[in-house]
């Protein structure tokens, strides 16, 4: 890139496909990927952060851009940033989950009037039965949200999964599927402006990549 852009990288499931995007532009990421301790780069313009803390550095200008996957974009709507592209990897699945012995969920909704929801993503679990017209209380996790149903505090779970694995590990499977959730490009509006010709040209760049 001609004008180094200041970019926060997701630490994690999006990590090494984000690094590998930063390769194929010609982002130099050797130093990223052998220190794990290490969280800023100002050589590459690369500041390295969880995933949920991506789009707090771009809305506040700490970064001009940054990656994300869309299921923290969704959590986090009222964070002013601009979603410019989808990057097509991490793909992954935001699912209600319940005991594999259970139906579905309406058995409590016929016996109580409502369900008890455990999530790491309280803000799209209340959305998503609401805008189905259920009632949820919604119950937030900050550990292993599997758990929650397995020890009866729930009746069932939101979470974000790939392959189902772990889900099935616990003895849960998909009821409802909410979203589907991919990496996405993410700019601060007032860098979009004035780093215009540096961020279109970026985004020219990974458009023309072959997949």
């Amino acid at each position: 890139m001609s004008e180094v852009l200041k970019i926060a990288v997701p630490r994690g499931a999006l990590f090494e496909g984000t690094l590998d995007l930063l390769d194929r532009l010609g982002v130099e990421t050797g130093e990223v990927r052998s220190n794990d301790r290490r969280l800023l780069f100002p050589e590459s313009g690369i500041v390295t952060m969880r995933p949920s803390d991506v789009p707090t550095y771009v809305e506040h200008g700490a970064a001009d851009i940054g990656i994300t996957g869309k299921d923290v974009l969704l959590e986090q709507s009222e964070r002013e940033v601009y979603e410019l592209l989808d990057l097509g990897f991490g793909e992954c699945r935001m699912v209600v989950a319940a005991p594999e012995a259970a139906k579905d969920l309406g058995e409590s909704l016929r016996r109580l009037g409502r369900v008890r929801i455990a999530t790491k993503y309280p803000r799209i679990a209340a959305r998503h039965f609401s805008e189905s017209g259920r009632q949820a209380e919604i119950v937030e996790v900050k550990g292993s949200v599997e758990l929650a149903p397995l020890t009866g505090l729930v009746d069932g779970i939101v979470d974000l999964t790939a392959s189902g694995r772990t889900l099935a590990e616990n003895h849960l499977r998909v009821v409802e599927e909410i979203e589907a959730s991919t990496a996405r490009l993410i700019a601060n509006p007032v860098a979009h402006k004035l780093k215009a010709a540096a961020i279109d040209d970026l985004v020219r760049r990974i458009r023309e990549l072959e997949p």
